[in-house]
């Protein structure tokens, strides 16, 4: 029987991984983050342009309201032994022509995600930013979209937050369904705190 690889392992092959560099606009940069003491898991879709160019996950204006939503700054945000960034693709999809990114690559999620899961046994909460992190993390309990699905966000706390990505592009949406700011934003923020 082979022996089981260590999370650092699994963290070394992600970031060394070319799978489909060659539909890539800027080639392969996996970005993510990750220890086994992690408690909260941030799973989003794919890094945009600014995040490939630091290899910062998070690290642009969505970012910023994301961690907003969480009440936390950037240190304990990054802190990677309290909370593990893991999105749905690991590398920038490139530009949509119709605006905002490309979603995230379909490989990644099957060949890494149930994997690098289980190898986070702390975690007691994941948020779930945006449709393809729900799709995969919720399966058949997501609701038929994006907002039926954060409009039942009860039914999946306290394991599992649901939001709709934190882009300026939803802004409208956000102003539109005042009861996520009311309901889901202070929820998140005290169950945040408890974890923290």
């Amino acid at each position: 029987m082979p022996k089981p690889i260590s999370l650092e392992t699994l963290l070394t092959q992600i970031r060394t991984c070319r799978r489909c560099e060659g539909m890539l606009p800027l080639g392969a940069r996996p970005v993510l983050r990750a220890k086994e003491t992690a408690r909260i898991l941030v799973v989003g879709q794919a890094p945009g342009l600014r995040v490939h160019e630091t290899g910062i996950p998070w690290n642009d204006p969505s970012g910023d309201r994301l961690r907003e939503w969480m009440g936390l700054n950037r240190d304990d945000f990054y802190d990677d032994t309290r909370i593990a960034i893991i999105p749905m693709g690991f590398c920038y999809p490139g530009r949509n022509p119709k605006g905002g990114d490309l979603p995230p690559r379909p490989e990644c999620a099957p060949l890494w995600a149930d994997t690098l899961r289980s190898m986070l046994p702390g975690i007691a909460l994941t948020v779930l930013a945006g449709q393809y992190a729900q799709r995969w993390h919720l399966g058949d309990r997501m609701k038929g979209n994006l907002t039926d699905t954060v409009k039942c966000w009860r039914e999946y706390a306290p394991h599992h937050i649901p939001l709709p990505h934190p882009s300026f592009r939803n802004n409208l949406w956000i102003k539109q369904n005042t009861w996520f700011t009311e309901e889901v934003i202070p929820y998140l923020k005290k169950r945040v705190a408890e974890l923290m």
